[in-house]
């Protein structure tokens, strides 16, 4: 538990440790997502790579919890959490509302005088880009239908009602936190971005990637992918080789 109060035991999974890597990568999951979504990820970084994953209220085994729906006091409490984890070089990883939340915890980090390897904000737009979506204040079924075009839940969560039920609150919850956070001008990262996204994703355009580079003082990297708003799917290989290459930097 970190001096805040924040049980980083609830907020960071590990599913392959690796005490010995030089690098930890630390992912922060899309709306409705969960921790094991980046199973994979660590699987294939594993043990080269030390990841833990964010899991946030709300859902699987936190389900009991409500669901944190404003950014800054998401970025809040992963940032305390992740502070005991701080012992070694880092790469910030988020995709879809989780680069956003990249985004905030990155700038709450190097308050601290903590500066990422990098930081990857993948399928997102830049935060000084805005849309007016209201996704979270539509009807469950209005909501079911949205992300079922975004092909990022499993069918199988989809087609049971009563998982469903239980799912929609934390979805809904994370949705309006996303809906909802408005970039307050401020300080540039230090850390490099690199911008991801899929060149059919509805969420995200060419320019609104692009416009990551405004908020670093470091070097920035934009990359597209064949595929929609969960390209990531199709093309983990290629995400994971451009991550293992910035973690390849330290000696």
């Amino acid at each position: 538990m970190t001096a805040n109060g924040v049980d980083e035991n609830l907020w960071m999974r590990q599913f392959h440790p690796a005490p010995d890597a030089k690098v930890r990568l630390v992912c922060l999951p899309h709306a409705g997502g969960s921790a094991p979504y980046f199973f994979p990820v660590s699987k294939a970084l594993a043990p080269g790579l030390d990841v833990v994953a964010v899991q946030y209220p709300g859902r699987q085994d936190r389900r009991d919890e409500p669901g944190i729906d404003n950014i800054a006091d998401l970025a809040d409490a992963v940032t305390d959490a992740l502070l005991p984890w701080a012992d070694r070089p880092m790469i910030i990883f988020g995709h879809s509302m989780g680069a956003t939340l990249a985004f905030e915890v990155a700038l709450r980090l190097e308050a601290k005088g903590i500066v990422p390897l990098a930081v990857f904000a993948s399928g997102r737009r830049a935060p000084s880009r805005h849309r007016d979506e209201r996704v979270h204040l539509r009807s469950d079924d209005d909501l079911i239908r949205e992300i079922q075009s975004l092909s990022g839940t499993q069918a199988a969560v989809l087609g049971d009602e009563e998982i469903l039920r239980m799912v929609l609150p934390a979805i809904r919850s994370d949705y309006k936190a996303a809906e909802s956070y408005r970039y307050e001008a401020g300080p540039k990262l230090q850390a490099p971005i690199q911008a991801h996204f899929g060149v059919d994703d509805p969420k995200v355009s060419r320019e609104e990637a692009q416009a990551w580079e405004e908020h670093t003082a470091g070097t920035f990297e934009l990359q597209s992918y064949p595929g929609g708003h969960f390209y990531l799917n199709q093309q983990a290989a290629r995400v994971i080789d451009a991550i293992a290459r910035v973690a390849s930097t330290v000696a």
